[in-house]
């Protein structure tokens, strides 16, 4: 069976080494990143790392991977849709 470059379909799976250096394969994106937080959508849906200290030492989203380094203190996967508010909601909070 040929593959096809065109429509990758990675394998989701990540490894962490002493809550120190993590790898995350099936990255479809990066959301955001700072030192403290790193989201990122994965062929299972969307993925939180939170920290400190956090650095994205690789991203290549053409193989669909991620190598974050810091202190890890949580792993979290996102499955409600965020919904964006509209400016009135936002007023009125």
């Amino acid at each position: 069976m040929p593959i096809d470059d065109k429509s990758p379909k990675w394998r989701h799976q990540f490894t962490l080494i002493d809550r120190e250096e993590m790898t995350v394969e099936g990255v479809i994106s990066l959301g955001s990143a700072d030192e403290k937080e790193v989201v990122m959508d994965t062929e299972r849906g969307p993925l939180v790392i939170k920290g400190e200290g956090l650095n994205i030492q690789q991203l290549n989203l053409d193989k669909g991977n991620i190598v974050v380094e810091g202190l890890i203190k949580a792993i979290v996967y996102d499955d409600e849709p965020k919904q964006k508010k509209g400016l009135l909601n936002r007023l009125l909070k």
